[in-house]
């Protein structure tokens, strides 16, 4: 995990971004690895908060959720205040009791969209998984399974409309890709990016198959 710590530590050397937080989205195209780089991050960060953005979303809401984020995550956090969210229940198709989110050092959030342009004031760091939609796409066909089909047609659609109108991966700070063995990553081209990148480095812990 040494080189995943050298990315944590850039990142923890960062000025806050929303209120006292240094607010790091991880996005992507779905099935590109978000939630398991995101987790890995977090781990190296010392169990940095993770946000999942499927929380915030619904079957009727897929990237409608921004005012959500900001009521329940990024207005609170702004001010120094613990956050609270619902988090959506996908099988009974409501809102769960609240959780809370407090206003640590770094706080990650990982989905879809994270790095869209309503969010991007907020954040210190965008980090894009850098794998295509196709290739994304059929990772997480394969792993959700035949069952999920008819919802993954329309989420295709619903990813491909909302990246034409509001792209994240030419604003990202840093490509991650996912390896054999570990990561690697390189500086992106945001017109917004801080001059302190980190340098092309690579984690050598390996992946668990199946992950996305």
């Amino acid at each position: 995990m040494e080189r995943l710590d050298q990315l944590a530590r850039s990142l923890l050397a960062l000025p806050p971004s929303c209120g006292p937080v240094r607010l790091i989205a991880v996005d992507g195209h779905a099935g590109s690895g978000k939630s398991t780089f995101a987790g890995r991050l977090a781990a190296a960060l010392g169990g940095a908060p993770v946000l999942h953005l499927d929380d915030l979303a619904t079957h009727d809401e897929l990237f409608e959720w921004t005012g959500r984020l900001r009521e329940q995550v990024t207005g609170p956090l702004s001010r120094g205040e613990c956050a609270r969210y619902a988090p959506y229940d996908w099988t009974l198709r409501r809102f769960g009791p609240a959780r809370p989110l407090e206003p640590a050092p770094v706080v990650l959030i990982e989905g879809v969209g994270a790095g869209r342009a309503a969010v991007r004031p907020d954040l210190a760091r965008l980090l894009w998984m850098d794998l295509g939609a196709r290739e994304s796409w059929a990772r997480g066909r394969h792993r959700d399974g035949p069952a999920q089909a008819g919802f993954w047609d329309g989420w295709t659609a619903a990813e491909t409309r909302h990246f034409a109108t509001d792209p994240s991966r030419p604003y990202a700070d840093l490509l991650v890709r996912q390896c054999l063995k570990g990561y690697e990553w390189r500086e992106g081209t945001s017109a917004t990016a801080l001059p302190n990148h980190s340098v092309t480095v690579s984690d050598h812990q390996a992946p668990p198959p199946g992950t996305a």
